[in-house]
């Protein structure tokens, strides 16, 4: 149940009602938690930032589908688990890798180094050890990767926050909670 209203399309004006058309262009409709955000002009252009940035990192969009499916496991957060399934399966994810990646697993070696990466900073909430950033290294992962990793976590904590704290129904088919 959703705790705050959103902020309809129909709604909308000035500033919002563009933010709201371009993303109507871009997706086809103006998805809930996008709605939820309308409140604050400011917060959903953050999050678009947020997103636009981790679109231009080095990270493959199928590894970036796969990290917020862990983050979204491991918070709970069945809207961005639901919405990032869809997603994943749209760019090609089949549902066993799927379900792989919200346990933080991989065939990949380097990928399977990531998601429990991913995982171990949000469970224990970015204290990590000097060992667990040499267990990356050790994988392949660059500076650079390891900066856009971390880009990446805080994109789907700040979604999955958000979509927990303010209730925001879910538009996406539903993704399996507990598995």
């Amino acid at each position: 149940m959703s705790r705050i209203n959103p902020v309809k399309v129909e709604e909308a004006q000035g500033e919002l009602k563009e933010i709201y058309q371009q993303l109507e262009k871009k997706m086809g409709k103006v998805i809930n938690i996008f709605q939820n955000l309308g409140h604050s002009p400011a917060a959903l252009k953050g999050m678009l930032g947020l997103m636009q940035a981790g679109e231009e990192t080095s990270i493959p969009p199928q590894l970036r589908e796969k990290i917020a499916l862990i983050v979204g496991q491991t918070n709970s957060c069945n809207y961005c688990l639901s919405a990032h399934t869809s997603i994943a399966k749209k760019i090609g994810i089949n549902d066993e890798d799927i379900l792989k990646a919200r346990h933080g697993k991989s065939e990949d070696l380097k990928s399977d180094a990531i998601l429990q990466f991913v995982k171990t900073v949000v469970t224990e909430k970015g204290q990590i050890s000097n060992q667990d950033v040499d267990l990356l290294k050790k994988a392949g992962v660059s500076d650079k990767e390891l900066v856009e990793i971390i880009l990446l976590i805080n994109l789907n904590m700040f979604t999955n926050y958000f979509n927990l704290i303010t209730g925001t129904p879910i538009d996406f088919p539903l993704a399996p909670e507990n598995i």
